[in-house]
């Protein structure tokens, strides 16, 4: 412990004065790294930062509830219920394949060029988080799809012999299991969204990218870019180290009774 300590601070004093040192930092340091600049784009950032969350938020739960539906109807059987899996198939395809700038331009001045001037105005955040949620949709289902067919068939059987209905049995039994084995591929795309939420500001929301971009225009300084990304990655740390634990929780539960050569 002692020893990966000190070496972590070796390097890091080793890398910080190879930094300092090289020519050009104190221009570097000048438009990115303006501790006056960032104290005074702050307030103006994190005000954005906040509309981040609020769509976050939102986003996370219209994905659940959306995905969940659409991996159910994907793993309906029987001939009667093609046309709803190939819709649901459709739809998948169709929002994987296609980059979220775009379904953000359909959707943040597509909607509102269909309602006209003299409709309802639907606020750029909103029409952002509806665009998230019908890009992500399309990959959580899959992932919550996989997840439902991992689990073994018998466990269904069992469960419809016990007089359960096929939504009590997806609901009670199937699901329970399918969530714990996808748990580490949901929270990666849980993170992806964190920092997909950024998007948004191509619309015209005020949030922290695009606060970041009024600053630096007003500064003629990049360090408010710098703030606005610090802000992420701070969002994104604690879900990426508990991703990581929740990981190797599993993997340690899974080679519990194994031998390892």
């Amino acid at each position: 412990m002692i020893i990966s300590l000190v070496s972590t601070v070796a390097l890091a004093v080793v890398a910080w004065l190879t930094i300092i040192n090289t020519p050009g930092w104190a221009r570097v340091q000048q438009g990115f790294f303006n501790p006056e600049v960032a104290v005074a784009a702050l307030p103006r950032i994190a005000e954005g930062f906040l509309l981040n969350l609020r769509v976050l938020l939102f986003a996370v739960v219209g994905v659940l509830v959306l995905s969940l539906i659409i991996a159910a109807i994907r793993t309906l059987r029987g001939p009667v219920f093609f046309p709803l899996r190939a819709l649901a198939s459709g739809y998948t395809d169709l929002f994987r394949g296609m980059p979220l700038i775009i379904t953000l331009y359909l959707v943040g001045f597509g909607v509102p060029g269909l309602i006209g001037s003299g409709g309802p105005r639907i606020p750029s955040e909103v029409l952002g988080t509806i665009a998230l949620v019908l890009t992500y949709s399309a990959y959580v289902s899959e992932v919550f799809r996989a997840g439902i067919e991992a689990v073994h068939p018998s466990q269904v059987v069992a469960a419809r012999s016990l007089g359960l209905t096929h939504g009590q049995s997806m609901r009670l039994i199937v699901l329970p299991q399918a969530v714990r084995k996808v748990t580490p591929a949901l929270m990666n795309d849980f993170i992806a969204m964190q920092k997909d939420v950024g998007l948004i500001s191509v619309l015209g929301a005020v949030d922290a990218v695009r606060a970041a971009q009024i600053e630096t225009s007003h500064f003629f300084n990049y360090t408010p870019y710098v703030v606005a990304g610090l802000f992420f990655v701070l969002l994104a740390i604690p879900m990426i180290r508990f991703t990581d634990w929740y990981t190797a929780r599993l993997r340690s539960r899974e080679q519990i009774g194994g031998i390892v050569s």
